[in-house]
């Protein structure tokens, strides 16, 4: 009996092997696919081999000391060159903190909210006006007289002028616009928090109104058919549907918004960005190493901060 159970589940697996294989030889197959994947990897051997990313160079016996070393002064002062010890390390990050570290992480995180909080208010009056569903002469419904022409061509201009602005504004890097409005504010810290604002704006303006025009239209129809108007529509309608997806993009750009705060501190505002270029010019590599922590920490604080609001405002829905 058992040589007879054994011989069936012999059978059984070899008719599931042949059924996988005959499969297999049946599937589709995609030459440009198989094309772009042998394309891609001849281009990644030929960038490899290039005499800027030679493996040989990048893992010399001198760059391996380099690294070495730099690791080493990673670690706090008073504990290179003898055993780690967590008090030692206790006085020496407390220090730091009190007279650099504290301030400059509220520097960092008062320009990054400042930024965020501006951004979201001009996104969200941008995204109205670039929305094509909502930014119609008759939203969601049409009315009991079809728009005249001049009607929809202004509408569609104010469209397309708005996604225009959107555009233009978030295709200028942060620091260009921090530039630029550090020639005409000088050096102080709105600077970063506009450029900041500028570009994030037209990110979440952009991302918020294709969320607004994927809507299901039905709620929004129903609230045009008891008579709401368009900015009741917006407020009771579009702004409760688009909350959570919004506060999803809010707090990712802040996360962006604090990393951008820390890079654009080094323009000359005593945030943690300030002084990583400090420390990085004395060659003090352990305090560059804490502030870039400082800043990981605060990145870390917003996303949970950010699990926490989602997840209030889905039980919420």
């Amino acid at each position: 009996m058992n040589g007879y159970t054994g011989a069936k589940a012999g059978r059984d697996l070899d008719s599931r092997t042949a059924e996988v294989q005959r499969l297999r030889r049946l599937r589709p197959r995609d030459r440009f696919a198989r094309g772009s994947g042998l394309a891609l990897l001849f281009l990644t051997l030929l960038a490899w081999s290039s005499s800027g990313l030679r493996s040989a160079e990048g893992f010399s016996e001198r760059r391996q000391q380099n690294l070495q070393r730099f690791l080493g002064e990673l670690r706090p002062y008073p504990l290179q060159g003898r055993d780690f010890d967590v008090a030692v390390a206790f006085e020496w990050a407390s220090e730091i903190m009190r007279e650099k570290g504290w301030e400059a992480a509220g520097t960092t995180l008062a320009m990054s909210v400042a930024a965020i909080v501006l951004a979201a208010l001009a996104g969200l009056a941008l995204t109205l006006t670039s929305a094509r569903t909502y930014a119609t002469p008759e939203p969601y419904l049409p009315g009991p007289r079809p728009p005249s022409r001049v009607h929809r061509w202004m509408w569609r201009a104010v469209v397309g002028g708005t996604r225009l602005v959107l555009i233009l504004i978030r295709s200028i890097p942060e620091y260009v616009w921090a530039f630029i409005f550090l020639a005409v504010l000088g050096p102080n810290a709105w600077p970063v928090v506009l450029a900041l604002a500028f570009h994030n704006a037209g990110i979440v303006g952009k991302l918020t109104a294709e969320v607004v025009e994927n809507l299901d239209p039905g709620p929004l129809r129903a609230l045009r058919g008891v008579g709401a108007g368009r900015l009741q529509i917006a407020a009771t309608g579009l702004f409760p549907l688009i909350l959570p997806r919004f506060l999803l993009f809010f707090f990712y750009r802040w996360e962006t918004c604090i990393r951008e705060a820390t890079v654009l501190g080094m323009l000359g505002i005593t945030s943690l960005g300030f002084w990583i270029v400090d420390s990085r010019a004395r060659n003090h590599y352990d305090e560059m190493f804490f502030f870039v922590l400082i800043g990981a920490g605060i990145v870390l604080v917003g996303d949970l901060v950010s699990a926490v609001a989602r997840e209030v405002v889905r039980r919420a829905a």
